[in-house]
């Protein structure tokens, strides 16, 4: 879609959560769901249509494409939660993971979620959007312990000289393979969008101090070059890029995403939009950051305190004149025995779309 699109939603001043998976749990059977492409459809359907946006999202799950990855290689169903390559893992297996993916069968919960995209397209006059996690974060989900050798690499390690360092550098080579070929599904499904979570390019993972030494090198060689493959695939396809990271960021690993193009770009709590405003271009909208992740608790966070901080957060990016969309800084999940304070945060944000000012404005009211 043109960018322009996006544009004119931030200008309505529209809320609007991502919480596919606050509906979903909320049906009995939410199990049977995840595997049933027309069902989980209509759930998505449903999730748009109650935080008035067009903006079909699906449900975030981050362990969809490592299930595929290891399936595919053969790895027990029952040990894919809990499985890590090691140092001994071959560069030959990127070929082999290529070979098997080209035409080969998909997860039942991708072939779900692929239906689910289809149903949003063919069934509504929404707009489906895709979901995928980024390359980084899918490494990170394969290495057991990921962070000694990135900051090995960020030393001048090579692959050549460190087992560790290469184990990285063929993971990533895995993880691009899974995901590029997932996307292609999500896509042929009738993506217009895709939404890539990629938590993991922050700076718990690459250190500020090496990146400050290095000019960034590393994080353009693991972060930038593999998403810019991801955004290089959805620009053929003329399919939107969403980027999100919620993790704690130094100002040049913003810069770097930006270079991406996204459409929207997703940032955590940690952020001040505001002050990163400055640094965004102006035709990719700001997106977030209202902590859902403390959502689960009266105690750490009240439902005023939620609508406080999401006028005020509106109030900041009208002043600093970039487009915006108010939103959470991640995936809203449901936690059981916390629905109830949950939903009240969410029906909190809704409520800052009602904006009492004069003239024309999009006022969202909770159901």
């Amino acid at each position: 879609m043109p960018r322009q699109y996006y544009l004119d939603l931030a200008a309505q001043e529209i809320a609007m959560p991502i919480g596919a998976d606050l509906v979903l749990k909320g049906e009995p059977d939410h199990h049977a769901i995840l595997l049933d492409g027309a069902r989980l459809g209509r759930v998505l359907e449903q999730a748009a249509r109650r935080f008035r946006t067009p903006l079909a999202f699906p449900v975030m799950d981050l362990q969809l494409e490592k299930a595929v990855l290891l399936e595919t290689l053969g790895v027990p169903v029952a040990d894919v939660t809990s499985f890590h390559f090691d140092a001994a893992s071959d560069p030959a297996l990127v070929p082999v993971l290529r070979d098997k993916l080209r035409g080969g069968a998909l997860t039942p919960r991708m072939r779900a979620n692929n239906d689910a995209i289809r149903h949003i397209a063919t069934q509504t006059d929404l707009v489906p959007v895709g979901m995928c996690i980024g390359p980084v974060s899918l490494m990170t989900k394969l290495i057991a312990d990921p962070i000694t050798p990135i900051f090995m690499a960020g030393a001048g390690e090579t692959a050549d000289e460190n087992e560790e360092v290469k184990l990285v550098e063929v993971c990533l080579e895995l993880a691009i393979t899974v995901i590029l070929e997932s996307l292609r599904h999500q896509i042929a499904a009738g993506a217009r969008a895709v939404f890539i979570a990629e938590p993991a390019a922050n700076k718990v993972f690459f250190s500020p101090r090496q990146f400050e030494a290095d000019g960034g090198a590393l994080f353009e060689r693991y972060v930038f070059a593999y998403n810019r493959r991801i955004a290089e695939l959805l620009a053929e396809h003329e399919v939107d890029l969403l980027f999100h990271c919620c993790g704690e960021l130094i100002d040049p690993m913003l810069d770097v995403f930006t270079r991406l193009r996204p459409a929207l770009l997703s940032l955590g709590s940690s952020r001040d939009l505001a002050r990163d405003a400055a640094r965004v271009p102006k035709d990719i909208v700001l997106y977030g950051n209202l902590p859902s992740k403390q959502f689960y608790s009266d105690t750490l966070l009240q439902p005023a305190q939620v609508e406080q901080r999401g006028r005020e957060l509106l109030a900041a990016m009208r002043a600093a004149g970039h487009p915006f969309i108010l939103g959470t800084e991640c995936d809203t999940l449901s936690v059981p025995g916390c629905e109830g304070p949950i939903w009240s945060k969410v029906d909190a944000i809704l409520r800052c779309a009602c904006d009492p000012r004069p003239g024309p404005r999009v006022c969202v009211a909770t159901s």
